[in-house]
């Protein structure tokens, strides 16, 4: 009998390893080697330096190029053998702004040398999947949708490098690309054929088929299907809430977790204040005078109204057939060159209803628990919008020449640069009252951010309960970004990823002397992160308090040496 226990034990401790093995890939296989029900993908094996396996460029979709231009995405082609998943796939196509991929899909010099001219690819439905380097499974998913106004970014960005996050939360975080500017938000119901209702939505056509994909394949990476956080920042989270009210989105995820985004139209809001969203006609205008404007750079009408008259005679298809013949590039091009620069979620009651915010009111939308967050000076980053308030752009210096400064910056050494460097004088100084710039900054966040953010979640918590949402006040950087921008928007997201390598802004943000402080806010707000993706609810022992649901705020916050953390 002692024999029969001593091998029954040995049994279940084989069993155990082969379960671990079976875990990381099958029996036998390497752990960075997997399954989808496409094909076998080989990724990288990153355990000794960073504690996890990576998966980069793993096609979600085939490429949304000829034909399939402004189509929904549809199902990847299958491959045989290992498909190689370690490095990026394309950036998607888009016009070179600070926060896109530069020329070489990562962060680079080359971002300052492409302002304003087309960058990415067509060919980019790729998404990368990071989990820990250990056996588990069951483990909760993170999929995140990067910002940039809609028309820009890319998941190469060092910022939204997963490895950090996924160790830290113990979790499977996915970043993936979705179609920008009017290749991804377009109304153009010419452009459809078939019985169904059209949508312009193919950014978030795309998003969805990114959720399909996890509910398919993410259980081969150690994920759980039915613990899906949807999290995205500024356009990205505009996505989330878009989504968050879609009817084909419906069970593909279970938490969403958006950081600095609204979707508020302006019947919404009080007047005078900038809606997050805009109706349908608006962006059917949109596509109408692009049209128009590609047939007018043709030579085929001499004017838009004759361009207009012309275009209005063609048959669907040959609409189709124009648009989709033409260079992507040159679409660009011409949005921008005609002031036609726009995008986010067409509300046109298809995939997203005509008015969320009165949806989630009369309680027909995905109730899950949210976690929101915001930063102190949101507004801080869009300087430019202060001509929005009847006064010069906040900024004298152009993006190329604000690239260049911060990318030869040391936060280290003595102060050389001073505000008036980089701000319009008529700011100066920057705390004067009702002119200075901090002044003018909160009249542009409570006309821009606040109002949204309140009527989104006072929204919300007419209906549900599980409502959190932080506010980022950390504004440790070293003079004078300090000043230009304080706790803006964006400067929250290193501190979620735990991503404080080189980026765009770290220099202007990262010194040795608030290296302590920083590591230790960044450690809470990862904590947060872990607690809410794996049950709903952000409070951990960590804070020290209770976190309590909105309209109460947490405070995140650090002096240059510690975290500072307090409920508002």
């Amino acid at each position: 009998m002692a024999d029969f226990y001593r091998r029954l034990r040995c049994g279940i401790a084989v069993l155990a390893v082969l379960a671990g093995a079976a875990a990381c890939g099958g029996s036998g296989a390497a752990p960075e080697v997997r399954q989808t029900v496409y094909g076998t993908v080989r990724g990288v094996d990153d355990s000794a330096a960073s504690g996890t396996y990576a998966w980069k460029g793993v096609p979600f979709a085939r490429p949304p190029v000829g034909d399939l231009r402004w189509q929904p995405p549809q199902e990847p082609a299958a491959w045989t053998g290992e498909r190689d998943t370690t490095r990026f796939g394309n950036a998607c196509l888009q016009m070179g702004r600070l926060y896109g991929p530069g020329a070489n899909n990562r962060f680079d010099d080359t971002i300052g040398q492409t302002l304003g001219k087309p960058v990415g690819s067509e060919d980019c439905l790729t998404l990368n999947i990071w989990r820990p380097a250990n056996a588990q499974d069951n483990l909760p998913v993170v999929l995140f949708l990067h910002g940039g106004s809609g028309i820009s970014g890319y998941t190469a960005d060092p910022v939204y490098d997963g490895a950090a996050l996924a160790r830290k939360a113990n979790a499977v975080v996915v970043t993936a690309n979705y179609r920008l500017d009017v290749m991804g938000f377009f109304q153009l119901p010419a452009l459809h054929s078939g019985s169904q209702a059209y949508t312009g939505n193919y950014a978030l056509l795309d998003n969805i088929q990114t959720l399909r994909f996890i509910q398919g394949n993410i259980t081969r990476f150690g994920g759980n299907p039915s613990n899906v956080t949807l999290m995205g920042q500024s356009a990205g989270a505009t996505n989330v809430l878009a989504l968050l009210t879609a009817p084909p989105a419906a069970g593909l995820f279970h938490k969403v977790l958006p950081i600095s985004a609204g979707i508020s139209l302006p019947g919404n809001l009080p007047a005078g204040t900038i809606p997050t969203l805009n109706p349908a006609s608006k962006y059917a205008a949109q596509a109408g005078a692009l049209v128009a404007a590609l047939a007018v750079a043709d030579g085929l009408a001499a004017d838009a109204p004759a361009a207009a008259a012309l275009v209005a005679g063609w048959t669907p298809a040959q609409t189709a057939g124009y648009l989709r013949g033409k260079d992507g590039r040159v679409v660009l091009q011409t949005v921008l060159a005609s002031g036609l620069t726009g995008s986010g979620p067409i509300p046109d009651g298809v995939v997203i209803p005509v008015d969320p915010i009165a949806e989630i009111g009369a309680g027909r939308y995905h109730k899950v628990p949210v976690l929101s967050g915001y930063t102190l000076d949101e507004a801080k980053l869009f300087a430019p919008f202060l001509a929005l308030l009847g006064g010069k752009p906040g900024m004298k210096i152009s993006d190329a020449e604000r690239f260049a400064m911060t990318q030869n910056f040391n936060p280290d050494a003595p102060a050389s640069l001073t505000v008036a460097d980089i701000l319009d004088p008529s700011y100066l100084p920057v705390d004067a009252p009702a002119t200075g710039y901090n002044a003018r900054m909160r009249m542009l966040g409570a006309a821009f951010i606040d109002p949204s953010r309140d009527n989104l979640l006072n929204t919300l918590r007419t209906q549900q309960s599980a409502v959190w949402s932080y506010q980022f006040n950390w504004a440790q950087q070293p003079a004078p970004w300090k000043d230009v921008y304080g706790a803006a928007h964006g400067f929250d997201l290193p501190f979620v990823f735990g991503n404080f390598g080189p980026s765009l802004l770290a220099k202007a943000a990262n010194s040795t002397a608030n290296q302590p402080g920083r590591l230790a806010l960044s450690a809470v707000m990862m904590d947060s992160v872990r607690a809410f993706v794996h049950s709903g609810n952000p409070n951990h022992a960590g804070l020290g308090q209770e976190w309590q649901p909105w309209p109460r705020k947490f405070i995140f916050d650090a002096d240059p040496n510690a975290a500072r953390l307090s409920v508002q």
